[in-house]
């Protein structure tokens, strides 16, 4: 490392023993990074090869307004979507406003009063609780008839098998299935982990529509859930594929039955797909996918990185320092809340935008607890950005993904190295 490199990095207020700790770090780290830079490389290249093979021409970034009748550009990301993912179709939509959004549009529409949905891998992720009516709330697919059942994971981490066999019955129409974490510490399930669950759920029911939460995982393999049985693949645009340039959105890509069937709960019976104007939005999206590969492998570095640096502190951390990943998310658990506010004001303090504001604690819609949030980010609450998060409870966890570039994923873990080291919360 230069001498200009370590001057900067003492300029945005990295002590020498910090840096020196994450210099030490990232050496430790190369070989594990070239493995990440290799399947970055064959996903960009899978990207490249569908916008070639659909051919995306410029006239496709021009977009429309109104009703958005015969918008080319839309229809052919949605092809380009459907192509890297090896899906019959997709639905690619700024009118799909978050992940959370996309997942009930998918679930809403896939499912029928009398229809029971039935998670095999315990509970789902916060905001999806009103979705499903475990929480009640207006709208929910419990006050629709839909029934919810859940078989947890076993201690372990491993699929209960013979609970999941017990669980489904002539009811059981659609099958959720979560790849990355969420607020929990259990494993993040690899591609081939889900294609095996698939597979048992297939020999038992056929039928049954198997849709997989996609969220945080898009890239991080050569390879997808769709690849290995799944029916539906649901994402936010503001996390991986939108490679931190999508403004808002999501997507929903699998069997052309299913993602017609979201298309007409999106818009109207009679209309689906054919309207939805694209209001200048496409370059955004088209170049963000261009750029996804790439961009999750930057925050699949830092979150390794972070791993690295707080498990030799003494923390617990989940994924462990050495474990493959399958999404780019990092836990870390504190133990007290000064912990995990202190981390946050490390990665807001890295920001570049908002980077002298303190992030605060506040009854966050869809939670059931304070959730303190650091996201100086360019899009409002961009999870591909540099980015934590945590509910404000026990045990104190903070879940920190994100970082457009490694460079600035590295100097937000090292800001909140420094802000633990100033607190007094670690020594060095």
């Amino acid at each position: 490392m230069s001498i200009l490199n370590e001057t900067i990095y003492h300029e945005l207020g990295i002590s020498q023993e910090v840096y020196e700790l994450g210099e030490a770090t990232c050496t430790r780290l190369r070989d594990r990074f070239d493995i990440i830079d290799s399947n970055a490389e064959y996903n960009q290249l899978k990207v490249l090869n569908a916008m070639q093979k659909n051919n995306v021409s410029e006239a496709c970034l021009l977009g429309t307004t109104g009703y958005g009748y015969s918008d080319i550009g839309r229809d052919k990301l949605e092809q380009v979507y459907a192509s890297v993912f090896h899906t019959e179709d997709a639905l690619v939509r700024p009118q799909i406003t978050c992940g959370t959004h996309a997942l009930a549009l998918a679930l809403m529409s896939n499912l029928r009063p009398g229809d029971e949905l039935l998670s095999p891998v315990g509970k789902p992720y916060d905001t999806l609780e009103e979705v499903i009516g475990i929480r009640p709330s207006k709208g929910s697919l419990a006050e629709y008839g839909v029934t919810y059942s859940q078989v947890d994971l076993l201690e372990d981490g491993s699929f209960d098998f013979e609970g999941i066999r017990k669980a489904i019955n002539e009811k059981t129409k659609l099958v959720t299935i979560q790849r990355s974490k969420g607020y929990a510490t259990r494993p993040t399930l690899s591609v081939e982990r889900i294609g095996e669950l698939i597979k048992f759920i297939k020999e038992i029911k056929p039928e049954i529509i198997c849709m997989v939460d996609n969220c945080y995982g898009e890239f991080v393999q050569k390879i997808e859930p769709t690849d290995v049985g799944a029916d539906m693949i649901v994402g936010s645009l503001i996390k991986n594929p939108g490679g931190g340039l999508a403004p808002i959105g999501g997507y929903i890509a699998g069997k052309k039955e299913c993602v017609e069937n979201a298309a007409y709960r999106l818009t109207s019976p009679g209309l689906g797909k054919e309207v939805g104007a694209s209001l200048g939005i496409l370059p955004q999206f088209y170049q963000g996918f261009f750029l996804a590969p790439t961009v999750t492998a930057s925050a699949l570095k830092g979150a390794i990185f972070a791993a690295n640096l707080y498990e030799n502190f003494g923390f617990d951390v989940f994924p462990n320092a050495t474990e493959d990943r399958f999404d780019i998310i990092q836990s870390i658990t504190f133990g007290k809340p000064e912990g995990l506010i202190a981390f946050c004001e490390g990665v807001q303090a890295a920001a570049p935008v908002d980077s002298f504001v303190a992030p605060e604690p506040w009854d966050m819609p869809g939670y059931d607890a304070q959730v303190i949030m650091a996201a100086g980010a360019f899009v409002s609450g961009s999870s591909i950005e540099l980015s934590a998060d945590g509910p404000l409870k026990a045990p104190y966890n903070v879940y920190f993904q994100g970082g457009l570039t490694w460079p600035h994923a590295k100097l937000g873990i090292l800001k909140t190295v420094q802000a633990m080291k100033d607190k007094g919360l670690i020594n060095i």
